[in-house]
């Protein structure tokens, strides 16, 4: 079961079948991608400025749901790239910050959800990893691209190799996800977090979402990078939310910001 909610612009889903790990079939899976669309729906309006994700009991997703996926019908590429791969594209350009909180086992496409989030914050004995060698399967849902990019290839192919896992607190130290803390304190503080946000220059925050993602993308190197922030500055100063940051700076107040975008 997958929900979505929506209060003070903050934009929470919610995986909610504890009872399977919060593991994933395809009917999950598409409606976890109609949440995204609801909510992109709802940023547009303004209504959403945040989004939170999470899932409900003792782990965040275990992956794919295979009960019942026989192995001689099963078609992985229909499942990976006609349902995983558009909802992780989604997911990725959401219009407004994102972030996930995970605990317990994050493995599979549940990997792939955290992966495609800006910001992930974690319990510290949370479980990452590639378990498929036990399956006779491989690392999917663009792991093996963000285990190289932030982990190294030689840790990336230790751990497929030997399927053992990493700790929440590793994850972190390694840099594949921002923040550890102990799972009783992790949902309260990424709501804390992701309401302070919600009520902050969102729009600037997205522009930087993107500047990220297209020099990572495009490999940029430094001075492409620095002209690609000169522009979207020049573009910033257009919108109301940059007039009230200056003024409330030079009021000596706490600026009120909107959320907009340059037009």
């Amino acid at each position: 079961m997958i929900s979505l909610s929506i209060n003070n612009g903050v934009a929470e889903v919610v995986l909610g079948a504890p009872h399977k790990l919060n593991s994933l079939d395809e009917h999950a899976l598409s409606d976890l991608s109609v949440a995204y669309d609801d909510a992109a729906v709802a940023a547009a309006r303004g209504e959403v400025r945040a989004l939170l994700l999470r899932g409900e009991g003792r782990a965040f997703c275990a992956g794919r749901d295979i009960s019942g996926v026989s192995p001689d019908s099963d078609d992985a590429a229909a499942y990976l790239g006609g349902l995983v791969q558009p909802l992780l594209k989604k997911m990725s350009a959401f219009p407004a910050p994102t972030f996930a909180a995970a605990q317990g086992a994050c493995l599979g496409v549940g990997l792939g959800l955290l992966l495609a989030t800006d910001v992930v914050y974690v319990a510290e004995n949370a479980k990452f990893g590639s378990p498929f060698a036990k399956l006779g399967a491989t690392l999917d849902s663009g792991g093996h691209w963000y285990f190289t990019e932030r982990l190294g290839m030689h840790r990336t192919l230790d751990l497929i190799y030997t399927a053992e896992l990493m700790s929440g607190t590793e994850a972190v130290a390694k840099g594949l996800f921002s923040r550890a803390m102990p799972a009783d304190e992790l949902l309260q503080t990424t709501r804390a977090i992701v309401a302070k946000v919600a009520v902050g220059a969102t729009g600037a925050f997205t522009a930087s979402k993107e500047l990220v993602a297209h020099i990572r993308d495009q490999r940029l190197g430094l001075w492409e990078s620095m002209a690609e922030e000169n522009t979207e500055q020049a573009r910033l100063c257009t919108t109301s939310d940059y007039a009230e940051g200056f003024q409330a700076f030079q009021d000596k107040r706490e600026p009120v910001f909107v959320g907009n975008r340059p037009s």
